[in-house]
């Protein structure tokens, strides 16, 4: 690299498995259901775990039709017998205190947590009632609508959670609520004590504990549960979170969970039905089981990333499009993607129709993709699962194989995180590709509104070859096509004679300005194809790219710099570090080369004006070159001898004209003052 290029690019550049609520203990019990999992995985070829305690995917679980029945949300709930007091683990108390405390940055996640488990238990019982294993468990109930319900009270302070899934047994519960049965959560605690509590939020890793969440806003949660298995019983369990917890019999309890949670009274407002709704608009709007609130449902939309791409009509599109990127307008592009290597990926891409605004221009910008697992949203803004410069896509992306953090709010650092992106980023620039070519009309229509997102992508990629796809994207003019066509770089280098391996490109405000600079007439001469660069970055783009399918990427302005001299003469006022003459120009007396033409323009249009003249010009150091069978050079040959001062005079002009040509005079107005003066003293001679 150039040590003006050096220079001048260091002056400008362009510019969430969780803690599982169900367990069980006797082996007759998990023998059975991994039977169950076995025989359905062969009849469905679906992914189901052989461990119970183990989350179920929901991704072929779809739009059961269940008739919206008020289940037991309103039950009374009788108690018998004695209560049973226990103590938590002390790893649970260490638990209980980092996840209340330091975990969690936004307390309203709790409700998205316990959806994300009574979703969960619905699964599970969904699995375990369509088993046909001989062993199979029998089941009450098993025509129950299978549904989340939540239910809100101001007065008491109270949030309950309803859910008719699996439910829970007495021994159950002491595993999921009162131990940390789960060797994830045991990692996490071992990993807690190895290294303090201090350091909980660099280790938090791959470990459930949503339930627990629920103690940030409240001071007593209750548990009202009965397992779906026949001749179960029903259970209270209930904790301040303080140490203890108590378990008790309990009657009249409805097959499933509710969770009873009293909330402390600075966390008043989860009572409120509207906040409430909010949120799980916000983070559990596609659980697959109707979710209501108050005994309206609140989850309408489907997660059509989750169905066949042929069975989703253009209209469900324009809808989801809307509802995800809150805009009015449709999708430009719609792509529908589904793959299980090498990461399991359902996501759908929209490319909006409307024109980018100035702040999605911005690098600043919020990103447009959600990232769900399991249809639970992860994070609504997901930065690291897209490159920056395709912040305009707007869409979803549910993935089963990300490492998530305990609370789901920050994505871990891992190689799968950067497979996931890649894997994302190369099937978007495939299927753009694909789009361009097959109707370049519409296409062409996108280009003039995203065209410099896709050359930010070049600029900022570290990945030679993305750079080189998303280069596939890129349109110029052609010296070769009429007036406002545009062609692409894989079309030039089909047009390519057998023996030029390079690209020829030319940066100019406009095509006549182009097309007569004296930096043109050599290559039209030898009837080469240009390619023709007008806007700003351009010029960046194509030098930071430096070749396209092994042919080298150049400007013809450099094309015509020959070998400078090794010590060059300041000839005008220091200006000038090299004379030399050329045989390639016909119609200019002159024309000025300096090493990385684009670098030098972008440099006087970003940082000139913070140097004096002599240091712009001395990290510029620009050539002349003259062509000596031009008129005006060959009378001024003459006039250094009769007239020096106007030949001086005239020389300066010439140097100037030529920096304007090149572009390194952004203001040629600055030139008026000499016009005039070379104009009084031509008129003195006459």
């Amino acid at each position: 690299m150039s040590a003006l290029r050096l220079k001048i690019i260091g002056y400008s550049t362009l510019c969430s498995k969780r803690l599982l609520t169900n367990s069980i203990s006797n082996s007759k019990y998990i023998s059975s259901l991994s039977s169950c999992n076995t025989n359905l995985k062969q009849r469905t070829g679906l992914y189901i775990p052989n461990y119970y305690p183990a989350r179920y995917s929901s991704a072929a679980v779809e739009n059961q039709a269940e008739t919206p029945k008020t289940t037991s949300s309103r039950s009374k709930e009788t108690l018998k017998g004695s209560s049973e007091k226990r103590e938590f683990q002390a790893e649970t108390r260490m638990l209980l205190d980092i996840v209340a405390r330091s975990l969690y940055s936004d307390k309203e996640v709790f409700i998205r947590e316990l959806i994300s488990n009574a979703s969960d238990a619905l699964e599970k019982f969904r699995y375990l009632n369509v088993s046909s294993a001989p062993d199979a468990l029998k089941l009450l109930e098993t025509d129950r609508p299978l549904e989340i319900r939540l239910s809100t009270d101001k007065q008491n302070r109270t949030l309950t959670f309803q859910d008719s899934g699996i439910g829970m047994t007495k021994d159950e519960l002491n595993q999921n609520l009162g131990t940390i049965a789960r060797s994830g959560s045991k990692s996490f605690i071992e990993e807690i004590k190895k290294q303090g509590k201090d350091q909980a939020s660099s280790i938090i890793g791959q470990f459930g504990v949503g339930f627990y969440s629920a103690f940030m806003v409240a001071d007593k949660i209750e548990v009202y549960t009965k397992s779906s298995v026949e001749g179960s019983q029903g259970y209270k369990w209930s904790s301040d979170g303080s140490g203890v917890y108590e378990v008790q019999e309990a009657d009249g309890v409805a097959i499933g969970t509710k969770i009873i949670v009293h909330l402390k009274t600075e966390c008043r407002e989860y009572a409120d039905d509207e906040i409430v709704k909010n949120i799980i608009k916000k983070y559990s709007n596609f659980v697959s089981s109707p979710i209501f609130l108050n005994d309206e449902q609140v989850n309408q939309i489907k997660p059509l990333w989750l169905m066949e791409p042929k069975e989703v009509t253009h209209e469900q599109h324009v809808e989801f499009y809307r509802f995800i990127s809150q805009s009015y307008d449709k999708p430009r592009y719609t792509l529908h993607y589904k793959t299980d290597v090498p990461l399991s990926i359902r996501a759908i891409l929209y490319v909006p129709e409307g024109k980018p605004g100035l702040f999605e221009l911005s690098r600043d910008s919020d990103v447009g993709v959600a990232l769900y697992s399991r249809k639970i949203l992860i994070k609504s803004k997901a930065e690291n699962i897209l490159p920056k410069w395709l912040r305009f896509v707007k869409g979803v992306v549910d993935s089963e194989d990300i490492p998530l953090n305990l609370s789901r709010e920050l994505l871990q650092n891992s190689a799968l995180i950067v497979k996931l992106k890649t894997v994302l980023t190369n099937r978007f620039l495939k299927f753009m590709i694909d789009m361009s070519n097959k109707n370049p009309s519409d296409y062409e229509a996108f280009y003039k509104e995203y065209s410099i997102f896709l050359k930010e992508g070049i600029v900022t990629s570290q990945s030679s070859i993305e750079k080189e796809e998303i280069a596939k994207l890129l349109r110029f003019e052609s010296s070769k096509l009429p007036n406002g066509q545009r062609t692409s770089l894989s079309e030039y280098a089909t047009r390519q004679k057998e023996d030029q391996r390079t690209i020829y490109y030319l940066a100019a405000p406009s095509r006549e300005l182009a097309e007569s600079s004296p930096y043109y007439e050599s290559l039209k001469k030898r009837d080469v194809e240009v390619l023709f660069c007008y806007e700003m970055y351009d010029e960046l783009v194509l030098l930071e790219l430096k070749e396209f399918n092994n042919r080298k990427l150049v400007s013809i302005e450099n094309d015509m710099q020959t070998t400078a001299a090794e010590e060059p003469d300041n000839i005008i006022a220091g200006k000038i570090f090299d004379v030399k003459t050329t045989s390639k120009l016909e119609t200019h007396p002159c024309v000025i080369t300096v090493q990385e033409m684009a670098a030098a323009r972008h440099f006087i249009r970003t940082q000139a004006q913070n140097l004096s003249e002599e240091n712009r010009f001395a990290l510029l150091r620009p050539h002349l070159e003259i062509n000596v069978k031009h008129p005006i050079i060959k009378k001024l040959h003459k006039l250094m001898s009769s007239d020096p001062e106007l030949a001086k005079m005239i020389s300066e002009q010439l140097f100037s004209n030529a920096m304007v040509t090149a572009g390194l005079i952004l203001d040629p107005r600055n030139l008026i003052v000499h016009i005039n003066e070379l104009l009084v003293k031509a008129l003195e001679k006459h």
